[in-house]
């Protein structure tokens, strides 16, 4: 029988990094926290999900030969669409500017989920489209975990809080169970700032979700940061002791454990909902 949403063909473990807001820095975050989880072995595949707009592969600097579109029109496998990039990493790129792919299609999203559940990787690394379209809510009940980036813009935050409701929603309507996602803050002044927006954040989750989303981990406003998107070089291998460098580091050793064998798969309890109005 075919897999649905709702059956999740076993596979490796796979984990979502999504944000309500376009450039908060998802994919760089996506894209370097791959290479720092391919230095610990995790073998990841870093996926660009985002499948009308794009740009993982530019990112990291990549022409890629063929796209998860070759595999979606039928013309390749997929593992013939994952390029192996010169930063050692396993990167499954998407199309750009196609106004027909970006709109959902749950056979499409189906078919590629079931593929990447037959892959080797150790790990499949999510990269989203921002917002809380179809692809991003129904990816996200699929994932084991879900990582929301945001910065501490306000407007930053009161999306991010706006994902994580659409998550919980979408899998409540389903039945399903699924993780509650956990914080990232990127472009912090500091580990105080990103404590104190995480903090917000997971109040309002607790009062109106009965979730209590975690701060997985921070990221402070770094020149390194620029110049490795600026010259599409990972800033984690172009200023490998940079304070940035060393705090997605910490991260990827927590996400490392997904690429062992037991892969940790907890989910926590459906919840209720309430009004969507961030915590003043």
């Amino acid at each position: 029988m075919t897999a649905t949403l709702e059956q999740a063909v076993d596979g490796p473990p796979f984990l979502l990094v999504t944000g309500g807001k376009g450039g908060v820095g998802k994919t760089t975050l996506a894209a370097n926290l791959g290479l720092q989880l391919a230095g610990l072995g995790a073998a990841p595949l870093v996926c660009d999900l985002d499948f009308g707009l794009a740009n993982l592969d530019v990112m990291l600097g990549l022409e890629p030969p063929r796209t998860v579109e070759d595999f979606l029109d039928g013309y390749a496998e997929l593992g013939d669409c994952i390029t192996h990039s010169p930063f050692e990493l396993d990167v499954l790129a998407a199309g750009s500017g196609s106004v027909e792919r970006s709109r959902p299609d749950p056979k499409r999203r189906q078919r590629l989920c079931d593929a990447l559940a037959r892959t080797s990787a150790g790990l499949v690394l999510g990269d989203s489209p921002a917002g809380i379209g179809d692809d991003v809510v129904e990816f996200a009940v699929r994932a084991d975990r879900v990582l929301v980036v945001t910065t501490p813009e306000p407007a930053a935050v009161t999306d991010a809080y706006g994902v994580i409701k659409a998550i919980d929603g979408h899998a409540a309507a389903r039945g399903r169970e699924v993780p509650t996602p956990e914080i990232f803050v990127n472009l912090a002044t500091d580990a105080g700032e990103a404590r104190s927006i995480a903090t917000k954040l997971a109040g309002v989750c607790e009062r109106f979700l009965a979730r209590v989303p975690r701060l997985a981990g921070w990221m402070p406003r770094s020149s390194e940061v620029l110049q490795g998107v600026l010259t599409q070089t990972p800033f984690v291998r172009r200023s490998p002791d940079s304070a940035a460098a060393k705090s997605l580091a910490r991260l990827a050793r927590r996400y490392a454990e997904f690429a062992l064998p037991s892969g940790l798969r907890s989910a926590s309890k459906p919840t209720s909902k309430a009004s969507d109005e961030l915590g003043r």
